[in-house]
């Protein structure tokens, strides 16, 4: 583990040395949503593109799961790291592995088994319910990969190994990439066949990380017997709570995205398929930026949790201002770049005028709040990094979660279909004021400038 880049190397280098691996990795993740996207629009059928919009948060919601293994997971030993304690970092990421694996087989049993009343909920109506159940019944089946393939990706970050860990996330976006057009076009599959690519790619993502773990990893595991001692399990109760404490506060982040993404669908749905199917392709859109603030703002994960772990206060304020500085200026600029080419980018993905004019509205408005998801998601980061549980619980159940369902029903109610496309971006804004305030009362510490004793 690289030590002098977690505490002397120089600020902007020590923090891209940890985030352009996970952007890169993220900007391979945008092309194979860029391309999935494509290839199922020029199927030339609304219903299966609405349907697969319909349908994917079923996938953003194995992401969330992953996340609680994995960004828990991450964020508690990077700070025992922090602390020198490799062994105790060790013995808990063999936990993260396992507890991923185990929940998505519980996944499998409960998806399977609640699929038809699953799919009402999420919209799916007579048009689009053969191309949603597609799409979803594949995912739920692959849902063990996907949700374990979370897991390391984190973890390996928190060691230092940034780029192994961009590797394995590329490497299962290439060959999603590449099956994506064979399965969909060639075979014929449809919505099926971009499920199957997806989850094809995640098994090869998941060898590639075990490889990884077991061959070069010297402060990782995926050994079950570190987990045994000779009375029983060698996981305390406490460390448990530590991981699950900041994980599902991340999770309920994605979560969150997923049940946001249903309920703008649910209050376009009176206003016909068309405007469900362009704000599926304008959401894509709107992730490219989204994703790449995210992989910035969680690259420094490590970082943030290190120097937190070990007290090194001044290191970490001057993260923090970097962190926060360079993002929201990324923020405004992609802003800038994704408004003025909007039409543009909604007609590369449809030939369908009415798609393209809605979509480009949509997509317009999406954006303006762009700044203010780049102070959420650093804040988000930094409690998370730093254990404030309660503080990053509540900054996941708000953009995308309470904030939304107020601004969606009242902006429903004020300007009818315009409220409901400005809905986001007003839940935004209202989410990075008590952001900031969070920050504030959570995070004393900071106010100071002397290394505080661990």
């Amino acid at each position: 583990m690289d030590n002098e880049l977690f505490e002397k190397a120089p600020i902007p280098r020590a923090y891209m040395t940890l985030a352009i691996p996970v952007v890169l990795s993220m900007m391979v993740t945008l092309v194979y949503n860029t391309v999935d996207t494509y290839f199922i629009a020029h199927t030339g059928n609304t219903d299966m593109v609405a349907g697969v919009a319909i349908a994917t948060p079923v996938f953003t919601a194995m992401i969330a799961l992953g996340d609680i293994f994995g960004l828990g997971g991450s964020s508690v030993i990077s700070r025992l790291y922090g602390q020198g304690r490799y062994d105790d970092g060790k013995r808990l990421s063999v936990f993260c592995f396992w507890g991923a694996v185990l929940t998505g087989l519980l996944v499998i049993i409960f998806g399977l088994a609640f699929r038809d009343p699953i799919l009402s909920m999420l919209g799916a109506d007579g048009n689009t319910w053969q191309y949603a159940s597609q799409f979803y019944t594949l995912i739920i089946i692959g849902s063990p990969f996907i949700i374990a393939s979370m897991t390391p990706t984190n973890l390996l970050r928190a060691e230092g190994h940034a780029t192994p860990s961009a590797i394995g996330s590329v490497a299962g976006t290439l060959i999603n990439i590449c099956l994506n057009p064979l399965f969909i076009h060639v075979f014929g599959w449809g919505a099926a066949g971009s499920a199957s690519a997806t989850v094809i790619a995640n098994i090869c993502t998941d060898a590639y990380y075990i490889w990884f773990l077991v061959a070069r990893s010297e402060n990782l595991s995926i050994n079950p017997r570190l987990m045994l001692r000779d009375r029983g399990i060698a996981i305390t109760r406490h460390e448990v709570s530590g991981i699950f404490a900041i994980g599902i506060p991340a999770s309920v982040t994605n979560l969150m995205q997923s049940l946001g993404i249903v309920m703008i669908n649910l209050f376009l749905l009176p206003y016909g398929n068309d405007a469900v199917a362009a704000m599926g392709i304008g959401l894509k859109i709107v992730m490219i930026a989204v994703l790449i603030l995210v992989a910035f703002a969680f690259g420094g994960q490590p970082l943030i949790g290190y120097n937190y772990g070990s007290g090194n206060m001044p290191r970490l304020k001057a993260l923090l201002r970097f962190a926060y500085g360079f993002l929201c200026l990324l923020a405004i600029g992609m802003t800038v770049v994704l408004v003025a080419s909007a039409r543009q980018l909604m007609g590369f993905f449809s030939d369908d005028q009415r798609i393209i004019d809605l979509g480009t509205g949509m997509l317009r408005v999406q954006l303006l709040s762009t700044v203010c998801v780049a102070i959420v998601l650093v804040t988000t980061c930094t409690f998370q990094s730093a254990g404030k549980a309660w503080g990053a619980l509540a900054l996941s159940i708000s953009r995308q979660g309470v904030m939304l369902a107020i601004t969606l029903y009242a902006g429903s109610r004020i300007a009818g279909y315009h409220g409901v496309i400005a809905a986001q971006a007003v839940a935004d804004l209202l989410t990075a004021i008590p952001a900031i305030v969070l920050f504030i009362v959570l995070l004393p510490e900071l106010r100071g400038s002397r290394r505080k004793t661990v």
